[in-house]
């Protein structure tokens, strides 16, 4: 299957940062939108758009919705992290349950991963 052009993946990215999910929303606009360190929603990175990424921590975080517990899209999800990674990227997936029932457990940990991240990546 050929990759999608440039121009595609970026106008697909743009309808999916206008269409977010709710949970993709309720993170956003309760913790990511106003963190210190800036945080896209939506980004392309290779041939895939990513959930939301911090370039200066070179971070991506995923919210992973029931069917990325199903076999096939675990295989995939493996191949398309082992694929970011390549670009230096490091991937943490939160079930989408989790930004349900453990919504500040979650943004400690997104800010713990950030500011470990940041500070290992400015050492010399």
């Amino acid at each position: 299957m050929p990759m999608p052009s440039k121009e595609t993946m970026l106008r697909n990215a743009r309808a999916l940062r206008k269409n977010m999910t709710p949970w993709e929303r309720k993170l956003w606009y309760l913790f990511l939108r106003n963190y210190p360190v800036k945080i896209y929603k939506q980004q392309v990175i290779g041939p895939y758009i990513v959930d939301f990424c911090c370039p200066r921590a070179k971070l991506i975080i995923e919210l992973d919705g029931s069917q990325h517990f199903m076999p096939d899209h675990r295989a995939a999800d493996a191949e398309r992290s082992a694929n970011l990674e390549a670009h230096s990227y490091a991937i943490l997936r939160i079930p989408n349950i989790d930004i349900d029932r453990r919504f500040q457990a979650v943004c400690e940990t997104i800010d713990r991963e950030i500011r470990g991240r940041t500070q290992a990546l400015s050492q010399p």
